[in-house]
């Protein structure tokens, strides 16, 4: 098991990105978890992952202990535990997010955690 850094991603020079923050933590395989981030300041948050699954379980993680850490739930009340490539919208906020790898031998996968703040 690894912990997998987190690592910023370059915005694209299009419209007005004030405000936006992006986040990745790239090739995570079995057993990986991620580097906390803390993400309280915006509003919107939004999650994606994708990559080489081979039967890999990418579940997302919120802590505001940073000791005990929890499945997040999307707005269905469903654990966010992604077998194959998804978008989520983030409605819960703790103090630290992180994503983990269970199973999947072979599995690649990145995830990225946008958030978006209002002035």
């Amino acid at each position: 098991m690894a912990t997998i850094s987190h690592e910023p991603v370059s915005l694209p020079a299009l419209a007005d990105l004030d405000g936006v923050r992006l986040r990745r933590w790239p090739d995570m395989a079995n057993g990986d978890v991620g580097e906390k981030i803390i993400l309280t300041r915006f509003n919107d948050r939004t999650v994606s992952i994708d990559g080489t699954f081979s039967g890999a379980t990418v579940n997302i993680q919120g802590s505001n202990d940073d000791v005990n850490w929890y499945s997040m739930y999307d707005v269905f009340g469903n654990a966010i535990a992604a077998t194959t490539g998804k978008l989520i919208t983030l409605t819960e906020v703790p103090l630290y997010i992180r994503p983990s790898v269970s199973a999947g031998a072979g599995a690649s996968i990145t995830v990225v955690v946008c958030g978006v703040g209002r002035g």
